[in-house]
């Protein structure tokens, strides 16, 4: 054993054991407790950071612990392999992007490998496989089949230099967020799921996560958005009335304008006879369109000349043209009451529009709107009720005039799965112009991406490749067309879950494998940024319900427990590139190891919080590792000269070396289990090493200790630095690999104390410590603390007015 710790060669030797021995692949005895731990699959960019280490390192400390419990733990990795970057890196190194990615996967996998994370490699996926994408073509052939899928014309942001559609996000300023474009609003026909289908289980599922975070359910019933309101109609004269939804119908005797959106065919019918209503127009054509834009933007609007009629009162309501009302939520039209809204309130005294209060009549208006609900007043038959009476009564009022009925709405919009970019899964549809869309043939599947194409940034290059795209209608035989469109990347993420279960299965999506390994909640842990809590987390519960409807699962959702880990931060911000502020993991794994960057990474942080990198604190648990090294290989010095006995009969200064093991090993084992509290296992096993570091005694008994002792830190340790302890323990002389070996158990005989600390106080302040026996009555507790030479100084000559005994515990004396 040499006498410095050398972590290349610790690390590189573990690591072959474990891919000779196939540790980490998993037993098909579906008759053991099963554990499925998963992190989030990385998008192969090329290298990893800070956030994957983080990341992949907790859950591989969850999987390692619970293959110490038994179970028949999995935990897999994959690549998600599609998506814009690809394209962008392609252009910019001048190569395809298949190329750029297998060959990113290939470097990626190496770097997870140096860490020693416990993988199943033999369950390795890529989404850009046709292997794996095959499977969600079928898919989506049954979903459209079952009407679940659906094209329609959709009001997009359309790159005319990209040539694509862009997400609201990627608009930026009105200009594209890579080509800086400036953006179209295009009608396209695009590909929807219908999510909403699913929208109310959607949300009552979430009252069933108790694993997951409150914060992460919280995002996902708020982006779902369920609310009960009525649908109001505005009559217009000689032609139809317009449609609102409003959650607040308490408030509708405060209406004193409508605003409707710049889209809204009202203000494209006021644009052609009033220039200004049209120049207003055409000023938000390119403007971005996100809600979160609308909520910052500057409120700006015009009188579009136009006027409805109250549906109650039959008053003349004017018709504002206003840059707050997406055309594309809702039906594009909103009621606006300024005394009752904050919005309606700044654009009506901006634009000297009236205001109207209807609510609590004894709070002012003068500064700001009041949003509260209360008793309505200056509402005529309504004066006096309250909120739901309101709603009810109002309700009723409409509907005897068929103007109005209630409506539970959602603010979640059905999917859109399409995108006009190359290097995605194309959709399995022909597009016949005698039969319209229809499916790819199963027997026809999959439809393979080309992968050798020419690509120039432009457009997508399958859409310019008739060999791609000319085929024949499998239903009447004419000429037809490939659907060119490929599928967002979000449809790929979805589901990678479920086929890692049975990844070798050519003949079926899924198999009782998955029932096997998604049973009893789905996953048991999963693990990711909470940047994912709403999209790929809502996305992947409803292909759950998908995959369930169309018989392929059981269970409802997809993920039991939801573990989202903190950012890794550096000066105070989070680490990009564009920041200069980043950390290589590759060089400090050469330089220090894998098992320091690991420990390091566990240590600075609970796994919830955000981590603040340091130098010196790798520095720390560099030195730790070492202590470690250090430690056992004294242990196995002094194992040559000197036997090893038994631990029956124990000193004092024994018994306290074994009540520390095993009350560190008691602590550790529910940070472990019940709070994922890895930062305070590590600092619990720091203090435990600092103990056995000064405990050298050789004789036989202290010996047998030592040995107990130094396994209890290896098996605790061994999650966390795996390399290490696998090394120590083998150098140790036991045959099976520790990564076999069962987590230990606390002995509760060593917990038991036979003396404990008495804290001594007078009139509340510390005076004195001494140790006493567990079986010392009150009466001796008592004599000892009062005869204690430095508790007499404080009492002599003052009278005791009580003394307060805690058993095993504190003595206070209270005198005057």
């Amino acid at each position: 054993m040499n006498s410095e710790y050398n972590a290349q060669q610790i690390e590189e030797q573990a690591q072959k054991y474990w891919q000779d021995n196939k540790s980490f692949e998993v037993s098909e005895d579906t008759s053991k407790e099963k554990y499925y731990c998963l992190s989030m699959f990385p998008y192969p960019s090329g290298r990893l950071h800070m956030g994957h280490v983080r990341n992949y390192s907790i859950g591989d400390v969850i999987a390692r612990y619970q293959k110490m419990q038994g179970k028949n733990v999995m935990q897999p990795i994959g690549w998600d392999g599609f998506g814009l970057p690809a394209e962008n890196a392609a252009l910019k190194n001048k190569v395809t992007p298949a190329k750029w990615t297998y060959e990113n996967i290939d470097y990626m996998k190496e770097q997870l490998s140096q860490l020693g994370f416990g993988y199943d490699w033999s369950r390795e996926l890529a989404t850009c496989h046709p292997k794996y994408y095959s499977w969600e073509q079928w898919l989506f052939i049954k979903l459209f089949e079952k009407g679940l899928v659906y094209k329609k014309n959709a009001i997009v942001n359309w790159d005319p230099v990209d040539q694509t559609v862009l997400a609201n996000e990627q608009v930026i300023d009105g200009r594209g967020w890579r080509s800086d474009a400036l953006i179209e609003r295009k009608k396209i026909s695009q590909w929807f799921m219908r999510i909403t289908d699913y929208a109310n289980e959607l949300l009552d599922g979430l009252d069933k996560l108790d694993g997951w975070p409150d914060s992460v359910k919280t995002m996902q019933k708020n982006w779902i958005g369920k609310s009960v309101g009525l649908e109001v109609d505005f009559p217009r004269r000689n032609t139809d009335a317009i449609r609102v939804y409003t959650t607040r119908p308490d408030t509708l005797m405060g209406v004193t304008y409508l605003a409707i959106a710049s889209k809204h065919p009202l203000a494209l019918e006021a644009g052609k006879n009033n220039p200004q209503v049209q120049s207003f127009i055409d000023e938000y054509k390119t403007l971005e369109t996100t809600e979160a834009a609308m909520e910052t933007m500057d409120k700006k609007g015009i009188d579009s000349g136009l006027k409805c009629t109250h549906p109650i009162t039959n008053d003349d309501v004017p018709i504002w043209i206003a840059n707050f009302v997406l055309m594309g939520y809702g039906t594009g039209a909103v009621m606006s009451v300024p005394a009752h809204d904050e919005r309606d309130y700044a654009f009506a005294k901006k634009y000297g529009i009236a205001i109207k209060q209807v609510i609590n009549e004894n709070i002012s208006i003068d500064e700001n709107a009041m949003t509260d609900k209360g008793l309505l007043f200056n509402s005529n038959e309504f004066n006096g009720m309250n909120f739901d009476q309101a709603f009810n009564s109002i309700a009723k009022n409409l509907a005897d005039k068929n103007l109005g009925s209630k409506k539970t709405n959602y603010r979640l919009r059905d999917w859109g799965v399409s995108r006009q970019r190359y290097w995605g899964c194309p959709i399995p549809i022909i597009n016949c112009p005698s039969c319209g869309a229809v499916a790819v043939p199963e027997a026809d599947l999959p439809v393979i991406l080309p992968e050798e194409v020419n690509f120039d940034g432009v457009g997508s290059p399958i859409k310019k490749m008739p060999e791609f795209y000319q085929t024949t209608c499998p239903k009447c035989g004419e000429a037809a067309q490939r659907e060119t469109d490929t599928f967002d990347t979000f449809f790929e993420s979805s589901w990678y879950f479920a086929r890692y279960t049975c990844k070798d299965n050519n003949d079926k999506m899924l198999d009782e494998h998955t029932n096997y390994w998604l049973a009893n909640g789905g996953v048991d842990q999963y693990i990711g940024g909470i940047e994912h809590a709403i999209l790929h987390l809502l996305y992947a519960r409803f292909f759950n319900k998908l995959l369930r409807d169309e018989g392929l699962i059981k269970n409802d959702e997809p993920f039991k427990n939801l573990l989202t880990q903190g950012m890794v931060l550096k000066n105070g911000a989070k680490m990009s590139k564009s920041k200069g502020n980043t950390v290589d993991p590759a060089q400090m794994i050469e330089k220090y190891g894998a098992d320091t960057v690991r420990l390091f990474i566990l240590f600075a942080a609970p796994p919830t919080k955000d981590l603040e990198w340091s130098d010196s604190g790798l520095e720390g648990a560099y030195r730790f590792i070492n202590k470690v090294y250090h430690l056992v290989s004294g242990f196995i010095k002094d194992k040559e000269n000197n036997a090893i006995g038994s631990l029956n009969i124990l000193d004092k200064t024994q018994k306290s070396i074994r009540f520390k093991t095993h009350q560190t090993l008691n602590k550790i084992t529910d940070d472990m289990s019940l709070r994922y509290l890895f930062n305070t296992v590590i600092a619990a096993l720091m203090e435990l090493c600092n103990t056995l570091s000064k405990f050298k005694d050789t004789s036989e008994t202290s010996m047998a200790l030592r040995q107990e002792s130094i396994h209890i830190l290896l098996k605790t340790l061994s999650p966390i630095a795996p390399h290490l302890c696998h090394y120590l323990w083998q150098k140790l002389g036991n045959k099976k690999a520790i990564i076999n070996e069962p987590w230990p158990s606390v002995d509760k005989s060593a917990l038991v104390q036979n003396e404990v600390q008495i804290i001594v106080q007078v009139n509340g302040k510390l005076r004195a410590k001494f140790m006493l026996s567990t079986n010392a009555d009150k009466e001796q507790v008592e004599v000892q603390a009062l005869a204690d030479e430095n508790i007499t100084k404080f009492t002599e000559g003052k009278a005791i007015v009580k003394v307060i005994v805690v058993p095993n515990k504190l003595v206070n004396i209270v005198v005057k």
